[in-house]
């Protein structure tokens, strides 16, 4: 079993075994969603600031949504978690319930159902002989959580999560910097 806490940026060499395992395109989703997480005063990075580092970074994963206006709703409603949707969440761990409740040796600055998420992501590109998971497994994994804050975003904007799942499923390609 491979080292999966890197993310939690707490040890230099575990952020190497991360990095070489995600495309360049979405280690800077991971990037971007620390970033946001910090600037909103959140505690942990959580499903809804992969979503929205995954549609502001990735063409692949802006096309998974069939146009323009969803995005720009959803993008709107991501925007608006600081200052109005989304502020039930200031302060809360997210814990969709998909995976126990993390109370001890979880994941550092991380949401259990964000730190899922990632690992879903390694998971589906590990399944596909991938060497790197990309935007779309991680698109795929946060749909995947039926729970998360992530669905919850989706499903106000009026997304078909199910019709999502299946076409990521069947789109297997892993998105944009694949390898």
């Amino acid at each position: 079993m491979q080292n999966r806490t890197a993310y939690s940026g707490a040890d230099g060499s575990a952020r190497v075994d991360l990095d070489t395992q995600l495309t360049v395109e979405l280690a800077s989703v991971v990037s971007a969603a620390r970033r946001r997480a910090t600037r909103d005063g959140d505690r942990q990075v959580d499903t809804a600031h992969l979503l929205h580092g995954l549609l502001e970074s990735d063409p692949a994963v802006r096309d998974a949504f069939d146009g323009g206006p969803r995005i720009a709703r959803l993008l709107g409603y991501l925007v608006q978690r600081s200052i109005g949707y989304g502020l039930q969440w200031h302060g809360t761990v997210e814990d969709s319930g998909a995976v126990p409740a993390v109370t001890e040796g979880g994941v550092p600055g991380w949401s259990p159902a964000a730190a899922a998420a990632l690992d879903g992501a390694l998971d589906r590109a590990h399944a596909r002989y991938a060497t790197r998971a990309g935007c779309l497994d991680l698109l795929a994994a946060l749909v995947d959580d039926p729970e998360s804050r992530a669905v919850e975003v989706l499903r106000r904007a009026s997304v078909d999560t199910a019709l999502l799942a299946e076409r990521l499923d069947g789109d297997g390609s892993g998105g944009s910097g694949q390898e």
